[in-house]
């Protein structure tokens, strides 16, 4: 396995972990589910917040297409096969 770890403007945390068979990318978003909404287009993932009166849209290149999203505890996921 390999990590690689990026601080984004605001010091939030991107971390992308590489094992034999699949990947995954973790942002810690520190927001509820119900305030993110996630697109996958190929192998760009399109992130949008809504935090009270604020939306943030953001867009990062994926290691690879098709990946699938969930959100636990304020922490985006994203996990794709090689």
């Amino acid at each position: 396995m390999s990590q690689q770890q990026f601080a984004g403007r605001d010091e939030r945390f991107l971390r992308r972990y590489d094992y034999g068979d699949a990947w995954i990318v973790a942002a810690d978003l520190g927001v509820s589910e119900e305030s993110v909404d996630v697109d996958v287009v190929g192998d760009t993932a399109i992130v949008v917040v809504e935090a009270g009166d604020r939306v943030a849209e953001t867009e990062f290149e994926l290691p690879g297409p098709d990946a699938e999203a969930f959100m636990k505890n304020g922490v985006l996921t994203l996990r794709g096969a090689k």
